[in-house]
């Protein structure tokens, strides 16, 4: 008799929390389904609750842009501030000239390189472009066409520099190489641009 009841007693709280778990799932499995209507068509659901207004505009330039995202500092844009999908600046141009008393110092074939570079100067070139037997003083336009990777977009503030290299090696500098750069640095679409070459490594 004693085990019997043991027994029960053992069986009643496993019942208790059977039941209890079985009323938490039912609770859980509500997701408020609407019963269904009979002919009802399927619709396109609104992705205005999702999504904010212009989102859709966005992604049918392209998908690069993204909503809240803002553009680069110098990034073209569209009306809405976004930053548009492979949108390039405009070629900077401008005038090279030498320095007084400078033309006697240029090295035998020479070769002129004009860079543009991000910022106040730092950093790897965006842009450059070669000419071989430069006459000063001599016009220049640089753009996205001069771009070192194509990915990148033609974006200012640009600082401008011109290198006169004895060697034609754009990545060696030696002794008596000609160089001078602009004051400050550019946007693109900017003209009248001027680079005097008036130092001497």
């Amino acid at each position: 008799m004693r085990i019997t009841r043991s027994k029960m007693a053992l069986r009643f709280p496993v019942q208790i929390a059977a039941w209890m778990l079985l009323t938490v799932l039912a609770f859980a499995c509500d997701r408020a389904v609407e019963p269904y209507v009979p002919g009802e068509k399927p619709e396109q659901p609104d992705l205005s609750r999702i999504f904010p207004e212009g989102a859709e505009r966005a992604a049918q330039k392209g998908g690069e842009a993204k909503p809240g995202m803002p553009a680069a500092p110098g990034a073209p844009t569209d009306q809405g501030g976004a930053p548009v999908a492979g949108a390039e600046g405009e070629p900077l141009r401008g005038t090279i000239t030498l320095a007084p008393d400078f033309e006697r110092k240029v090295p035998a074939g020479a070769i002129l390189f004009l860079i543009a570079r991000k910022g106040e100067g730092g950093g790897p070139p965006l842009a450059v472009k070669r000419v071989e037997s430069p006459l000063f003083p001599m016009d220049f336009t640089i753009g996205p066409d001069d771009r070192m990777i194509k990915a990148m977009p033609f974006a200012g503030p640009l600082q401008l520099s011109a290198r006169l290299d004895a060697d034609g090696n754009a990545m060696t500098r030696a002794p008596g190489d000609l160089q001078g750069q602009t004051p400050a640095p550019h946007q693109p679409g900017e003209s009248d641009i001027a680079i005097v070459i008036d130092q001497v490594l």
